[in-house]
């Protein structure tokens, strides 16, 4: 990892950085803040490696994520949708070296955020165009086909941490609640505090869109449930949802469709916390909460 910091002292040097700041890390990459030539304030997001692995997605492309974190903040920008605004890609010659995005840091004032407005804004990106891509998270297949195989493969990794884990949802009963899922709306998947940049509780910009998929406005929901039940995530689900309905039709809450939505991104969670990030009180109530939501599926 020296060595790729060591390239990025060479990228601040070219681009006329100056004081290189750490302000996050993930599972993938690490962002700075730096001052650019011109004054403004920079974020450079740099890939850990070329390919990384974790429990919830075993084949992760960080130079895929790259290029498409940049196409998606210059198309919203584009649609005027609050991101980060994308300036340069730099793609490495060299395995060794990093990827490196550089775009617009985007203050944020840590107030509480007004889930209405963000309810108003998720439904501008649902009806905005979607970008000319096939997502990254999509795995070469169609939204339905990679949200069924992602549930099994999950499943059957919360069956090697969890002792007595149940036999799977059919196949069959997910694609069928997943046939609607047939829209073409940029759903961002993400959607939790430390993904918004915030000024005064409005959003001034959606950051990351690594989980990104085209599909139906229930797929979204059914994320945001799942998230609004961790406080740290901000999300005041009905509020949001009120927010929503003034601009579009709000997915119910017992559509099948939304439930299954909800599996997905609660086999995810209950990972990360047993796994990703092990959690010894939040590991195990979350893979109870997703097994709770498959035996609800399986009466429906």
């Amino acid at each position: 990892m020296s060595e790729r910091f060591a390239v990025l002292d060479r990228l601040a040097g070219q681009w006329g950085l100056s004081g290189l700041e750490l302000v996050g890390k993930g599972l993938e990459f690490t962002v700075f803040r730096a001052r650019a030539r011109d004054g403004e304030p920079v974020a450079v997001r740099l890939a850990h490696h070329r390919f990384d692995s974790n429990a919830n997605d075993p084949h992760v492309d960080t130079r895929a994520l790259l290029v498409q974190e940049h196409a998606i903040a210059r198309h919203l920008a584009e649609h005027g949708l609050p991101v980060a605004r994308a300036r340069e890609l730099v793609l490495a010659d060299d395995p060794d070296s990093p990827d490196v995005l550089l775009s617009d840091y985007v203050p944020d004032d840590g107030t509480p955020l007004d889930s209405h407005a963000l309810g108003r804004l998720l439904a501008r990106l649902h009806q905005a165009p979607p970008p000319p891509l096939h997502p990254v998270a999509a795995e070469g297949g169609t939204t339905a086909g990679v949200l069924t195989t992602r549930i099994a493969r999950r499943w059957a990794e919360l069956a090697r941490l969890v002792a007595d884990w149940p036999e799977p949802p059919a196949p069959d009963l997910l694609a069928r609640h997943l046939s609607p899922l047939t829209g073409t709306s940029l759903l961002h998947l993400d959607v939790r505090s430390s993904n918004i940049r915030r000024h005064q509780g409005r959003t001034t910009a959606l950051l990351d869109w690594s989980n990104a998929l085209l599909g139906t406005p229930a797929l979204e929901f059914g994320r945001l449930a799942e998230y609004a039940r961790y406080p740290e995530n901000d999300l005041d689900l009905p509020a949001l949802r009120a927010g929503y309905a003034t601009l579009a039709p709000v997915p119910t809450e017992d559509d099948p469709t939304l439930l299954v939505c909800r599996l997905d991104a609660a086999l995810m969670l209950a990972l990360v916390f047993l796994s990703e990030a092990p959690d010894p009180t939040r590991g195990p109530t979350a893979a109870t909460h997703a097994r709770a939501l498959a035996e609800r599926l399986s009466r429906l």
